[in-house]
């Protein structure tokens, strides 16, 4: 039988050049038709209970994008339009044989009470194992693919190295760390608060950890805490902070290039850039990635593992999960905004409904 399903949705008023603002998103109303939702159709209607916030979304909303090439210039968001992203949803009704009405499932949806998912290839079912489902969304999620592939894949850690986390109090940098820690590595994580650097080392277990706006000079403040160099940067700023970081890296390390935290807000100003001739002489390795790339899918090989380690972790009490909740779709123009002015500890998440 056929139901009419009011469906709220947020949307951006016009492009986001700087900073993002909580009045540069309206909510909107249209309707979804369950009929639409035809046998063989292969489209699923899933209705959205909790949604991923995450700073990269923020470079889809602007009118151009810093790399033409850049996953954000291929997926630019338009004003008046429903704002896709990672999220979790129960399957309403479906047209396509893999789902069924009632299954849970995790990927692309739209930041809405209900979505009508067509490339449902991006779409997995979960299985909560008894954890909250927004751990699926962070640690257990895209947040901790990012983390873990990040650092073993990329950074390809040796027992007993120095490894430095910027952003470190984030969904993804915390996470870092807590590896890094686990493997039995040297971690130094800086963050934007004296609550949060506290959080690094009295919670986390980060050997060490610093407010970098309260240091004048980058390049001390990482002399101080790594005097016998540093073996692997994990990025999340770019910009000044990788500047002093490639000069107090040892021979061969490795940065691993995640984010620019810098350069979302305004990404027309010249940054600081490393010194190549370091670079150069130390051979330095700097490697960009998407956690895409080590196929977020349930049979992809390192999802398989990154899932099982972290699992075993969580089960053994030895990994933390932080998370900024939030409640209500209304609510997510905040939850955005917060990812920009230092308001988040850990994962990012809105939750639109209960079940």
């Amino acid at each position: 039988m056929e139901e009419i399903l009011c469906n709220k949705f947020v949307t951006i008023k016009h492009a986001i050049e700087g900073a993002p603002k909580e009045d540069d998103f309206e909510v909107l109303i249209t309707n979804i038709s369950t009929s639409s939702i035809k046998p063989g159709s292969n489209n699923v209607l899933v209705k959205c209970l909790q949604l991923s916030m995450d700073p990269y979304q923020l470079n889809r909303m602007k009118s151009f994008s810093p790399s033409q090439n850049s996953v954000a210039a291929a997926f630019k968001l338009v004003p008046g339009k429903p704002i896709n992203g990672n999220g979790i949803g129960k399957v309403v009704a479906s047209g396509h044989p893999k789902f069924q009405k009632g299954d849970l499932v995790i990927g692309l949806v739209i930041w809405a009470q209900y979505a009508v998912v067509e490339k449902v290839n991006l779409l997995r079912k979960l299985d909560p194992m008894e954890l909250p489902l927004s751990y699926h969304l962070g640690i257990l999620g895209t947040s901790g693919l990012t983390a873990y592939a990040g650092f073993f894949k990329v950074g390809k850690p040796k027992k007993g190295e120095k490894i430095f986390v910027s952003t470190a109090s984030g969904s993804v940098g915390n996470l870092v760390g807590q590896y890094a820690k686990l493997f039995g590595c040297y971690v130094v994580g800086c963050a934007g608060s004296t609550k949060k650097v506290a959080m690094l080392k009295e919670t986390l277990g980060f050997d060490d950890a610093f407010n970098y706006k309260e240091e004048s000079d980058l390049n001390l403040a990482l002399q101080r805490h790594f005097p016998e160099g540093i073996d692997i940067y994990f990025d999340n700023v770019g910009g000044e902070m990788l500047e002093a970081t490639i000069a107090n890296m040892n021979p061969f390390g490795r940065v691993v290039a995640c984010g620019v935290m810098s350069q979302y807000t305004d990404p027309t100003k010249r940054r600081a850039g490393p010194n190549m001739i370091d670079v150069v002489y130390k051979r330095i390795t700097i490697q960009g990635y998407l956690c895409t790339d080590y196929d977020f899918q349930e049979d992809g090989h390192c999802f398989a593992e990154f899932v099982s380690a972290t699992s075993s972790y969580l089960k053994a009490g030895q990994m933390q999960v932080l998370e900024d909740i939030h409640v209500g779709l209304e609510s997510i123009p905040s939850a955005l905004v917060g990812l920009f002015c230092g308001r988040n500890i850990g994962k990012t998440v809105v939750k639109i409904a209960d079940d």
